[in-house]
């Protein structure tokens, strides 16, 4: 079983139509760009209340390209500071959890379900989440994924629209905006409670496989 390399451990103004599937015309502009140009447009957000107590909207990061997209709940304190996504001792798991499957930061692309930290990193509240899901939907809608992992309960639930519990959620394949999205724990719980690398390295090992099924991460020119 995998330790990711530790040897302890303590997821509307602007919305548009979305359809999943498809290639991307050649017309269309660059993944990249018009995720730019989506940030642009999110501008300043305080579309909800979270805008009044957040240092730093973040957006996302990664390689957009690749067509892995990870999703979790939300910004923390390092992440509100910085403006990037899971940085601090969660984001550091999380870079060995991708290691472990020969995966990092270039391969894949890191956001979050709500873009402002909700205070005391709690839940993102039901308005909270609907006010912010059409950036999501758009970031999806822009950079088409192979397959996107739900990082933890709240993320899933958003993204699959069933109320259960991440053990359920773990158990089968979804479609959000008809992408196929598998749910593993956060990379946070795992901190807290040890015995979770092993169901994680499970997903991961059952993730590895799709990702040599769907040829991702994609390279240029087979995307």
């Amino acid at each position: 079983m995998s330790t990711f390399g530790m040897d302890k451990v303590y997821v509307p103004e602007g919305w548009r139509s979305t359809s999943g599937g498809g290639g991307r015309g050649k017309n269309e502009p660059g993944v990249a760009a018009a995720l730019k140009r989506l940030r642009k447009e999110v501008g300043d957000c305080d579309r909800c209340r979270l805008s009044e107590s957040r240092n730093r909207l973040v957006f996302g990061d990664g390689n957009p390209e690749a067509g892995i997209v990870l999703i979790g709940e939300g910004p923390g304190a390092n992440e509100d500071r910085t403006g990037k996504p899971f940085v601090g001792r969660a984001g550091k798991l999380l870079d060995k959890i991708l290691a472990s499957i020969d995966l990092n930061r270039s391969k894949v692309y890191i956001t979050n379900v709500v873009k402002c930290r909700p205070p005391r990193n709690r839940t993102p509240r039901r308005d909270e989440v609907t006010s912010c899901l059409w950036i999501l939907e758009e970031q999806v809608r822009i950079m088409r994924p192979g397959i996107i992992i739900a990082l933890g309960a709240s993320a899933a639930r958003t993204i699959t629209g069933m109320d259960k519990g991440i053990g359920m959620l773990r158990s089968g394949l979804h479609r959000f905006m008809g992408y196929p999205v598998m749910a593993t724990y956060h990379p946070a719980a795992l901190l807290r409670t040890n015995a979770l690398k092993r169901p994680v390295w499970e997903d991961m090992k059952k993730l590895r496989e799709m990702l040599k099924e769907k040829d991702l991460p994609r390279r240029e020119g087979n995307g």
